[in-house]
C-alpha cells in the first residue's frame, strides 16, 4: 500500500494543476482565461432582435471583424410571458444562440439582469410582475427579490444543464446581475444599497463558476466587478484596485425614436474612445450595439422607440456590414491584439509630448514594447518627437505603435471603403389589396367593463394590446344654443397615453400624440354633435411601455382626464366621471385577422370595390411571392400613417410615419467630444420608412401580408423592397501614418511597397461595372456626392477604370506614377472613388446552361 501513495499523489496533482489554470478569473489587469490575461473585444448582439437564420452570419461577421466575445441580455418578458409558462423557442431560443456563438469559437458575456433597460418593452420585465401583491421593482422588496431570484436561477440552471459556463468548458466567461443600477441605488438610499448587496450575493451563490459584473454600479460588492457604460470610459476606475477596467457598453451610435432624427457616431471618434480606454489600462471593451437589429412585434419600449434598432452599428439592422465603421474597427482590433502581451503585463508609463499630446508606453517582461501616441486637440495636427523620431498626429486621434516605433493604426485615418446602400423594388408586380373595416359602430355594446370614471390603460389591458377604447355617450337637447347658432362645441381630452384617436358617432374627429420629452397629450378640437345621444369613443394607443426610471412600474398610461366638453349651454360639461365602457384591443385582433388561420374568418372587400378615400381603422390584406435572391427585404411604409404589420402571422412591428424636424442635421466633424445631438441625419424625412422582413419568414409563394392602419394611409403605395449595395466608395490619403517610419528603416522593399492603396470590393456575386467618380487630388464631399476639388488628375477615372472594372475586388496604389504625374506638387493629395457594383454576368456557356435547364 505504501508504494502506491506516490502514484496517487501524482495522479492527484495531474488532475488538480491543470484545473487551477482552467476557467475564468481576474486580476487588476484583465480577465484571465485558462491562466492567461486577455484583452477582450466584445460586441452586443441581442438574439430576439434578429432571427435564428441570421445568427450564424451575424456571429461570423463579428468574428471576422475581430471580436472575441458576444454579449447579450436575457429577456425575461420574452421567456416567461405568464407566470411559470416559459418560452425558449424561435427568436427566444437562448441555448441555440449561445451554441451558435460557441460553434464560431467565440466567448459569451451573458447579461441575465434580469432588468435590461435596452429600449425594450417594460425594461425586460414581464407585465404580470407589476401585479404581484406587495411588489416594488428593483429595491429591497421581498416579492420582487423572490421573483428575480427565481428567473435568474432558472437561466443559470439552464446554462449549467447544457454545460455552457466556462467552468464547465462552455463559452460563457462572464455574467451580469442587475443593469445600470447606480442612479436608482442613490434614489432608494439604504434600501438600494441593501438590494445591491443581496443581488450580488444571490448571483455569486448560484455557482456558475465565472465572474459576475455590475455595470454603472460604483459600490458593486466583492467579488462582483463594477463596469462602465457610456460614449467614453477612459476616466473610469474600478472600485477596488484588484479589479480590471471593463467597458460593458461602448455606445456605437444611438437608438431612434418615432418623430426624431437618426443619430450617428463617426467611427473616428468611436475608435478614438476605445483606444483611449485601452491606453489607460482598460482590458475589456463591448460595443453596444455591434448589431442592433429590429424590435419585432411590440417589443420596443421607451415609449416611442422605433421598430428599427439599427443603432448605427458596425453590422446594420439587416445583417449587412456597415462600412466604414466595420472595417476601421476591424483594423483597430488587429492593432490592439498586436499590443496584447505588453498591455496585460504592466501599467503604462505616461509622458507628456506637448500641451495636448502624450505617450502611453507599455513594456512586457519579455522585452516587448507598445506605445500609444495621442493628440487630444480637436482642431489641429500635432508633430511630436518620440523615441528620437518625428510623428504627425491628426486632431483628436491616437496612433498605435505595437513595437514603439512603427504606427500601424491611427484612429482618425480611415482607409477602408464605404458602401452605398439602396432600397430597390423587390417585385415587379403591385400588391393586390383587400380591406376590412374595424367595427366602430358597435363599440361598447358588449363591454365587460362599465364604470363611472376613467381607468389607467395598462391596468385594464395588461399590455395584451396597444389599444384601449374609452366609450361614453353625450346627450344633446334640441334647445342647445350651439345647434341654433350653427357652432360646434369643443372637446378637450387630457391623456398620458402615447397616441389618441377621437371618434364621434363613428367618425374620426382627430388625433393627438405625445413624445419622449412630453408624454402627456392634450387633445382640443371641435366635435360634431347632433340632437339626441352622441357616442364619443377615445382610442388610447400605447407605443411601448417605459423601460427606465425609478418605480417606472407605477407610471400611468391612458386617458386619465379631465375630459371636458366646452361650448354647451352650461358652459362646460365634465365627462370625466361619466359612465364609461371599455373595450380591450381591436375586434380584428380578437379575430386574429393577421394570422394565417384568422384571416379567412371574415369577408374581405377587394380594393376595386371600395372607395379610394383613405379610411382610418382599416385592415388590409395582400398576398405576394418571395422575391428571388438573398438580398435583405423590407416593407416600404412611407405612404401609411400609423399601425402594425404582419407577414405570415409574424409581426414585423409598429410602423409610424412621423417626420423628423428640420434644421438639426448639420455637418458632423468627428473631432471633439461626442454627444447625442452632434451628428444627425434624416431631417425633414420620416423617422422610419422601411421595415425589415426576414427572409426566413417567407415561403416561396402566397405569403400573407396584413396591415392595420389607424389613421388612413394609402396602401396602394406599399411595396416590398430589397436592400442591396449599389456602389462602393473609398477615400484614402496618400499620406499614411506608417510611411515616414517604414521608409526610415531598411526593409528591403521598394518605396512603392509602402504606399497606401485604394481597396474596393463588391459583395459576392457582384462586380465593379463602372467607375462613377474618381479623383486623385483634393476631392470634396462624401460617398454618394463626391466632387472634384481645385487639384485633380485628369487620369483619375481611366486609371481606376483600367484597374477595377470587371473585378469583384481591386487595389490601386496611390502614387504619382499610377496617375500619370503629380497634379499639384507639395500638396497632400487623396484618392476618392465611387464604383458601381452590379450582378456578375454568367459566362456564356453557363448562361446557356441556366437558360436551357
Amino acid at each position: 500500500m505504501g508504494a502506491q501513495k506516490p502514484i496517487s499523489l501524482l495522479l492527484f496533482l495531474l488532475l488538480i494543476l491543470p484545473a487551477a489554470q482552467c476557467g475564468v478569473t481576474y486580476d487588476r489587469k484583465a480577465i484571465i482565461i485558462n491562466g492567461r490575461r486577455r484583452i477582450l473585444i466584445s460586441g452586443s448582439i441581442h438574439y430576439p432582435r434578429s432571427t435564428p437564420d441570421m445568427w450564424e452570419g451575424l456571429v461570423q461577421k463579428a468574428k471576422d471583424g475581430g471580436l472575441e466575445v458576444i454579449q447579450t441580455y436575457v429577456f425575461w418578458n420574452g421567456h416567461e410571458p405568464s407566470p411559470g409558462n416559459y418560452n425558449f423557442e424561435g427568436r427566444y431560443d437562448l441555448v441555440r444562440f449561445i451554441k451558435t456563438v460557441q460553434k464560431a469559437g467565440l466567448y459569451v458575456h451573458l447579461r441575465i439582469g434580469p432588468y435590461v433597460c435596452g429600449e425594450w418593452n417594460f425594461g425586460g420585465f414581464p407585465v404580470w410582475l407589476k401585479y404581484v401583491p406587495g411588489i416594488s421593482f428593483r429595491t429591497d422588496n421581498k416579492p420582487f427579490k423572490i421573483a428575480m431570484q427565481g428567473f435568474t436561477q432558472k437561466i443559470v440552471q439552464m446554462m449549467k444543464s447544457e454545460s455552457l459556463f466556462a467552468s464547465q468548458g462552455g463559452p460563457i466567461i462572464l455574467s451580469q446581475i442587475e443593469n445600470e443600477y447606480g442612479p436608482e441605488s442613490k434614489a432608494f438610499g439604504a434600501a438600494g444599497h441593501a438590494y445591491v448587496n443581496w443581488a450580488a450575493k444571490m448571483a455569486v451563490g448560484l455557482g456558475a463558476g465565472i465572474p459576475w459584473v455590475m455595470c454603472k454600479e460604483d459600490d458593486a460588492p466583492d467579488p462582483v466587478i463594477n463596469a462602465c457604460n457610456g460614449f467614453y470610459c477612459d476616466a473610469f476606475t474600478p472600485n477596488k484596485p484588484y479589479k480590471p477596467a471593463m467597458w460593458t457598453e461602448a455606445w456605437s451610435g444611438w437608438f431612434t425614436e418615432f418623430g426624431g432624427t437618426i443619430r450617428q457616431r463617426p467611427v473616428e471618434d468611436l475608435a478614438f474612445a476605445v483606444t483611449r480606454f485601452i491606453q489607460k489600462g482598460g482590458s475589456f471593451i463591448n460595443y453596444y450595439m455591434y448589431h442592433g437589429g429590429t424590435n419585432f412585434g411590440r417589443t420596443a419600449g421607451g415609449p416611442f422607440i422605433s421598430t428599427s434598432y439599427d443603432y448605427d452599428a458596425p453590422i446594420d439592422e439587416y445583417g449587412l456590414i456597415r462600412e466604414r465603421k466595420y472595417g476601421h474597427l476591424k483594423e483597430l482590433h488587429k492593432a490592439i491584439k498586436l499590443c496584447e502581451s505588453a498591455l496585460v503585463s504592466a501599467d503604462p508609463n505616461v509622458t507628456s509630448l506637448g500641451s495636448y499630446e502624450e505617450a502611453h508606453v507599455f513594456s512586457s517582461e519579455s522585452g516587448g514594447c507598445a506605445a500609444f501616441l495621442a493628440n487630444y486637440n480637436p482642431n489641429s495636427f500635432a508633430r511630436v518627437m518620440f523615441n528620437n523620431m518625428h510623428y504627425n498626429l491628426p486632431p483628436w486621434s491616437i496612433s498605435i505603435l505595437p513595437d514603439c516605433r512603427n504606427i500601424v493604426f491611427n484612429t482618425a485615418k480611415v482607409g477602408v471603403q464605404t458602401s452605398q446602400m439602396q432600397m430597390l423594388p423587390a417585385n415587379s408586380q403591385s400588391l393586390m389589396w383587400e380591406t376590412y373595416d374595424e367595427d366602430v359602430a358597435s363599440l361598447g355594446d358588449k363591454s365587460l367593463i362599465i364604470i363611472a370614471g376613467l381607468l389607467e390603460q395598462i391596468n385594464v389591458t395588461r399590455d395584451a394590446s396597444d389599444y384601449l377604447w374609452y366609450i361614453t355617450s353625450v346627450d344633446v337637447s334640441p334647445t342647445e344654443g350651439f345647434l341654433r347658432a350653427g357652432q360646434l362645441p369643443v372637446l378637450t381630452v387630457q391623456s398620458t397615453g402615447h397616441a389618441l384617436h377621437v371618434f364621434v358617432n363613428g367618425q374620426l374627429s382627430g388625433s393627438a400624440y405625445g413624445n419622449r420629452e412630453n408624454r402627456r397629450i392634450t387633445y382640443t378640437s371641435n366635435v360634431n354633435l347632433h340632437t339626441g345621444s352622441n357616442r364619443i369613443a377615445l382610442l388610447s394607443v400605447a407605443v411601448g411601455l417605459p423601460n427606465a426610471g425609478v418605480h417606472y412600474e407605477l407610471w400611468n398610461t391612458g386617458v386619465l382626464g379631465p375630459v371636458v366638453l366646452h361650448g354647451v349651454d352650461e358652459g362646460k360639461r365634465d365627462l370625466t366621471w361619466h359612465k364609461w365602457s371599455y373595450q380591450v384591443g381591436l375586434k380584428g385582433e380578437a379575430m386574429n385577422l393577421h394570422s394565417l388561420e384568422g384571416t379567412s374568418s371574415v369577408e374581405w372587400i377587394k380594393e376595386s370595390l371600395v372607395s379610394q378615400k383613405k379610411q382610418p381603422l382599416t385592415w388590409y390584406r395582400a398576398y405576394f411571392d418571395a422575391p428571388a435572391g438573398d438580398d435583405p427585404l423590407a416593407l416600404d411604409m412611407g405612404s401609411m400613417g400609423k399601425g402594425q404589420a404582419w407577414i405570415n402571422g409574424q409581426s414585423i412591428g409598429r410602423y409610424w410615419t412621423l417626420w423628423a424636424p428640420n434644421g438639426k442635421c448639420k455637418g458632423c466633424n468627428y473631432a471633439g467630444a461626442y454627444r447625442i445631438p452632434k451628428c444627425q441625419t434624416g431631417c425633414g424625412q420620416p423617422t422610419q420608412r422601411w421595415y425589415h422582413v426576414p427572409r426566413s419568414w417567407l415561403q416561396p409563394t402566397k405569403n400573407l401580408l396584413v396591415v392595420f392602419e389607424e389613421l388612413g394611409g394609402d396602401a396602394t403605395k406599399i411595396s416590398l423592397v430589397k436592400k442591396s449595395m449599389s456602389s462602393v466608395c473609398a477615400d484614402v490619403s496618400e499620406w499614411h501614418p506608417t510611411i515616414k517610419n517604414w521608409q526610415s528603416q531598411s526593409y528591403g522593399q521598394p518605396e512603392e511597397y509602402h504606399k497606401p492603396k485604394v481597396h474596393l470590393r463588391c459583395a459576392p456575386g457582384r462586380s465593379i461595372s463602372a467607375i462613377k467618380f474618381a479623383s486623385f487630388g483634393t476631392p470634396l464631399g462624401t460617398c454618394g456626392n463626391f466632387q472634384q476639388g481645385t487639384c485633380h488628375s485628369p487620369n483619375s477615372h481611366s486609371t481606376l477604370e483600367k484597374k477595377c472594372v470587371g473585378q469583384q475586388r481591386c487595389a490601386v496604389t496611390i502614387s504619382t506614377n499610377n496617375f500619370g504625374g503629380d497634379p499639384c506638387p507639395d500638396v497632400m493629395k487623396r484618392v476618392a472613388v465611387e464604383a458601381i457594383c452590379s450582378p456578375t454576368a454568367l459566362p456564356l456557356s453557363r448562361a446557356c446552361e441556366v437558360k436551357c435547364n
